[in-house]
């Protein structure tokens, strides 16, 4: 009788888990606008124990590598310069592999196919958006985040962006209702 219900009591608690897990609210969003205004796609943050889940959707882009980034400011308008630099409170240099870096804003490429569209998640530990980390920067602080996409990849460590070009896709991170 005693195995039955442990079995029973840990069945209950892993489909309850599950049930949790499907229904978990994202804490923030992005509509990203290409250069013209129109929109390309959303961002979807959901903020973990350790870091945030970025799932990106993009339609539009030229195939292949594409860098993106956190940008300390959340403004895309009227250009996509409004958004700033990195989010870099530190003052670290740009690039995943770079030693004196990475900056907080700094994430990997993300990738087009033929058609132009984008599906990816990233995930950072350099950014919060609703738990402070210790030594991560908060999405929401007086002047916003936002997300912005570039002409080319990220060869992450060349100064100041990884060599990405031109700014293609901006999205404003707000947070969920």
């Amino acid at each position: 009788m005693f195995r039955k219900l442990v079995f029973f009591g840990v069945g209950a608690v892993l489909l309850s888990g599950s049930a949790v897990a499907g229904e978990m609210q994202p804490a923030a969003t992005a509509q990203f606008i290409n250069p013209e205004g129109e929109g390309i796609g959303t961002a979807t943050l959901w903020q973990g124990p350790h870091g945030v889940l970025i799932h990106v959707e993009i339609a539009g882009l030229s195939p292949g590598k594409h860098a993106i980034h956190l940008h300390a400011v959340g403004a895309c308008e009227p250009d996509f310069g409004a958004s700033g630099g990195h989010i870099n409170p530190g003052g670290a240099k740009h690039g995943l592999l770079n030693p004196e870096g990475p900056d907080n804003g700094d994430l990997p490429n993300i990738y087009a196919s033929e058609t132009g569209d984008v599906q990816a998640e990233l995930y950072t530990t350099a950014v919060y958006v609703v738990e402070a980390t210790p030594g991560a920067a908060p999405l929401f602080d007086e002047d916003g985040s936002a997300l912005v996409v570039h002409a080319k990849g990220d060869d992450h460590v060349t100064q100041p962006i990884g060599g990405a070009g031109g700014r293609v896709g901006c999205g404003v991170i707000v947070p969920s209702a």
